[in-house]
C-alpha cells in the first residue's frame, strides 16, 4: 500500500480504493484499522467483503454486528453503516462494492438481497472469496476482470436467498425524501423542507424517519453527499469544485467528512482511483 494518511491516529491504519480497468460498476477497497472509526456511510452498491485479521464491529439497521477472521461481509445497496476495531490489533479486510445493474447483468438475477450481514459458519468460501478480490485487485486485463467477477458472483449467490422486505407504506414517503435529498445535494435543506415532502409535521417526519432508517435525515444526507463526492472526485474534479457541488461549506470540511467515513483523503482517493 501507498504511505499512511496525515488523518490516521495509528501509524498501521491504511485504506486503498481501486477501480478496475474495462468494467464499471466495480469498486475495490482493502484496509488494516486499528483506531479509525469510520462515521456512518454508504454505498449505492452491494459491498461484499472478507475479514483477513483482527475483528470489527460495525453498527447497521440498528444493530451492532461482531465480524472475526473468516467473516463474510454482506450489505444491500444503500444501506447505512459504521465501522471500528473490536480488537486491540484492529482489524484487516478487501472489500468490493457493485453497482445493483451490474450483479444483475453478472448473475442473472434481480433478486438479490441479504438478511444477515455477517456469515461466519463458511470459512471454505471465505477463502476462495478472498483470493478472488485479491486477484481482482491486481489484475489488468478487462476479460479476465470480468471472469473473475463472474466468480465471485457465483461464490456469493447462495447466500442471497431472502427476498427483498415488502416495504411499509410509510416508508415510501421517505423514498421521496432521499430523491429529494439526492436531488439537492448543493443547497441548504431544512426540517421543514423534508417533512414537507414526506407530508408529515417537522418532528414527526423527524421521530418516523429515525425509526424506518436507524439514522437521521443529517446523517443519511450526509452520507449521500460524500457518496457523490466520489463520483465527483474518481471523474476528476477538482476537491474544492466537489465540496461545493455537494454542499460542503469548502475543501477543508470534504477532506474532514470524507477521511472519516472512507479512511482516505479526497485527494488520495482521487490518486487511487484513476491512477
Amino acid at each position: 500500500m501507498q504511505g499512511v494518511p496525515e488523518h490516521f491516529e495509528h501509524i498501521t491504519d491504511k485504506a486503498e480504493f481501486r477501480r478496475p480497468p474495462g468494467r464499471a460498476g466495480i469498486e475495490l477497497y482493502r484496509a488494516h484499522i486499528v483506531r479509525h472509526h469510520f462515521d456512518a456511510h454508504t454505498h449505492e452498491a452491494y459491498g461484499f467483503g472478507v475479514i483477513e485479521h483482527g475483528v470489527e464491529r460495525f453498527r447497521l439497521a440498528g444493530s451492532d454486528h461482531l465480524a472475526a477472521p473468516g467473516s463474510i461481509v454482506l450489505m444491500n445497496p444503500d444501506a447505512l453503516h459504521t465501522g471500528r476495531a473490536e480488537t486491540e490489533q484492529g482489524w484487516a479486510y478487501s472489500m468490493i462494492y457493485i453497482d445493483p445493474d451490474l450483479l444483475a447483468r453478472a448473475s442473472g438475477d434481480t433478486q438479490w438481497w441479504f438478511s444477515s450481514a455477517v456469515v461466519d459458519d463458511d470459512p471454505v468460501r471465505a477463502r476462495r472469496l478472498t483470493a478472488l478480490l485479491h486477484a481482482l485487485w491486481r489484475e489488468a486485463d478487462p476479460l479476465a476482470i470480468d471472469s473473475l467477477l463472474l466468480l465471485l458472483v457465483r461464490e456469493l449467490q447462495p447466500h442471497a436467498r431472502s427476498p427483498a422486505p415488502a416495504r411499509a407504506e410509510k416508508a415510501h414517503c421517505f423514498n421521496r425524501v432521499i430523491d429529494y435529498m439526492r436531488a439537492h445535494l448543493g443547497e441548504r435543506i431544512t426540517l421543514e423542507v423534508l417533512a414537507s415532502v414526506a407530508g408529515l409535521s417537522p418532528f414527526h417526519f423527524l421521530r418516523c424517519f429515525r425509526d424506518q432508517h436507524h439514522v437521521t435525515p443529517q446523517q443519511m444526507l450526509m452520507a449521500l453527499r460524500l457518496f457523490e463526492a466520489k463520483q465527483g472526485l474518481a471523474a476528476g474534479k477538482a476537491p474544492a469544485e466537489v465540496a461545493a457541488d455537494v454542499g460542503l461549506a469548502d475543501q477543508a470540511h470534504l477532506t474532514r467528512a470524507f477521511a472519516r467515513r472512507y479512511g482516505v483523503t479526497p485527494a488520495r482517493y482521487q490518486r487511487q482511483v484513476r491512477s
